[in-house]
């Protein structure tokens, strides 16, 4: 095989509709808009218009609410952890913070603090210092020789605060 002999499996790309070029394309004259109305002209957008009835988006009312300075967690399940400490990436002798377990590749970016699930079985004695963690997380984690330290929230960083 040979560069130039390279191609395309057979249909992988169409080539688009070229509209309006002649009644032979199938395509031509109203180029598949039909006749007359507001549909048929350039520059319109009916999406959500019902023909001048309330429409529904309108009709129903708002709901729910979203707290502009909620916590964002980074949940790490015990399984994920231990494949970490298994793969070699994680030292279980050192303390695992937030900032450890982005070095290992567990997370990508700390955000508020790291929160840790019971998924999985905990066979490694680990030292969590994390921001939160669930009573069964804490269990298992003690149970194998580990100890939880839930650290204090960080200040909601003032950024609801205007300074004066």
């Amino acid at each position: 095989m040979k560069l130039n002999e390279l191609s395309d499996n057979e249909g992988a790309r169409t080539r688009r509709v070229r509209v309006g070029r002649g009644i032979g394309s199938g395509k031509g004259k109203t180029s598949g808009r039909g006749v007359k109305g507001q549909k048929s002209r350039s520059g319109v957008a009916l999406k959500g218009f019902e023909g001048g009835q309330n429409p529904l988006y309108r009709r129903l009312p708002k709901r729910g609410f979203t707290a502009p300075f909620a916590t964002d967690y980074n949940i790490v399940s015990i399984a994920r952890l231990e494949q970490a400490v298994e793969a070699g990436k994680l030292d279980a002798k050192k303390p695992v913070t937030a900032e450890a377990l982005v070095e290992a590749g567990v997370l990508r970016r700390v955000k508020d603090g790291v929160r840790v699930l019971a998924d999985g079985d905990a066979k490694t004695k680990f030292d969590l210092q994390v921001a939160g963690a669930s009573r069964s997380a804490v269990e298992k984690i003690e149970k194998a020789g580990g100890k939880v330290t839930i650290l204090a929230p960080k200040a909601a960083s003032d950024a609801g605060k205007a300074e004066n």
